[in-house]
């Protein structure tokens, strides 16, 4: 059985994956939002011989809200905490990860659980448009 798709945003980044990484990272420190890891997806292709554009998974969050959420529908924690997957395409790096709107929808969230998912748009856009 297959559910609706996920609406992913995808935005395109004047900077290099490396440097997009870097950015994002600072960016989110200085929100005070908390990365929890970056994974280097490349290298872990590499690890097992195979080759992967460059490729970073960056996993944000870790808040009392988003705990809430997975509390209230425990499947949420199949999305939560927030993914970015920073990503070179051809000579562009491309920042992406599914819509706030499509996240809240899919778990029927009330608003008072919603509030801060609207805080990847904005370190996102930062993070480009620095």
């Amino acid at each position: 059985m297959t559910g609706p798709r996920a609406e992913v945003v995808t935005k395109l980044s004047p900077w290099s994956v490396s440097d997009t990484v870097a950015r994002l990272k600072a960016v989110a420190e200085a929100r005070g939002i908390k990365l929890l890891e970056i994974i280097d997806l490349t290298s872990a292709a590499k690890a097992v011989g195979v080759e992967l554009r460059e490729t970073r998974l960056i996993t944000l969050g870790g808040t009392a809200s988003e705990v809430a959420r997975i509390a209230a529908h425990p499947l949420a924690a199949i999305d939560l905490p927030r993914k970015i997957v920073v990503w070179a395409d051809g000579y562009e790096t491309k920042v992406s990860y599914i819509s706030t709107q499509d996240l809240a929808a899919r778990y029927e969230l009330i608003p008072e659980l919603t509030s801060d998912l609207r805080d990847i748009d904005l370190v996102t856009d930062v993070t480009i448009n620095r």
